[in-house]
């Protein structure tokens, strides 16, 4: 679904130094009925110069409350307009987008969840999805999170849904190192990979795979101008020839932004 909405916001607060978490309320016939975990929705900056949407991963959805959660970093000019929003403010978002992780491939499997820096919130959904499908189906969840520092955001939420583990860059919790890092250390065993966060620990998580035999799903970080898949500003390239353009080339906003991790070329 590809609708540009307005929203009311229900909450707006700080995590951790420049995290922010930001619920929207929604009308039932707004939103689709499912919402797949890693799919993602494109948010308007209220400022008239900035006129590109912002894409940000769903952080958790809830059907039954009808709300959306996003968690991002106030990184630039569009992202730390969010922060200003307040409960009952409106913001105009464009979603659902994207293609998200296939559920179905992970069910009675031992799924292991990798979510580096801001690539942590839509592991967030996924781990809460799956932990609905562990009784009677034998899925079982670890998550590694990978962070700078001790500011462990939606580290006690994830601990509802998965066994956790942490990394950190300096070494002030956890395994130093990164999301990797601590699964060697720990000896995780796993039947599936979904992972995501910035572009070298993908790469990383692809040869790891690769080496342990695993399938692994990857969900790529791009700059999106238009999300719809027309302006091809967040093209990747693949491993497989598109039938249509016949190029090795997918777009991030619309055939992503999962993807199988052979199926796509990160050098």
């Amino acid at each position: 679904m590809k609708k540009k909405t307005e929203m009311t916001v229900l909450d707006s607060r700080r995590l951790t130094g420049e995290i922010w978490s930001l619920e929207l309320a929604y009308a039932p016939e707004d939103i689709p009925e499912k919402i797949l975990p890693g799919q993602f929705a494109g948010l308007y900056p209220a400022a008239g110069d900035l006129l590109l949407m912002r894409p940000i991963s769903i952080c958790r959805w809830d059907g039954e409350k009808g709300a959306l959660r996003f968690v991002y970093r106030a990184a630039g000019k569009g992202t730390r307009t969010f922060t200003d929003l307040r409960k009952g403010d409106r913001i105009d978002m464009l979603g659902i987008l994207g293609n998200g992780y296939d559920l179905s491939a992970l069910q009675g499997k031992r799924v292991l969840l990798l979510g580096g820096g801001i690539g942590i919130p839509p592991m967030l959904e996924l781990a809460a999805r799956l932990s609905g499908d562990r009784e009677g189906t034998g899925t079982e969840v670890t998550a590694a999170l990978g962070y700078r520092d001790s500011s462990f955001f939606l580290r006690e939420e994830m601990e509802r849904y998965a066994r956790v583990l942490i990394a950190t860059e300096d070494g002030s919790a956890g395994t130093k190192g990164n999301v990797l890092d601590a699964v060697r250390a720990d000896g995780t065993a796993a039947d599936v990979i979904c992972a995501c966060g910035p572009l070298p620990m993908l790469r990383a998580v692809k040869k790891y795979a690769g080496e342990k035999g695993i399938p692994a799903y990857l969900s790529l970080e791009e700059r999106m101008a238009c999300g719809v898949g027309v302006c091809l500003g967040c093209v990747t390239k693949t491993t497989r020839t598109d039938a249509h353009s016949r190029v090795n080339n997918a777009r991030v906003c619309v055939e992503g932004p999962v993807f199988m991790a052979d199926d796509v070329d990160l050098d």
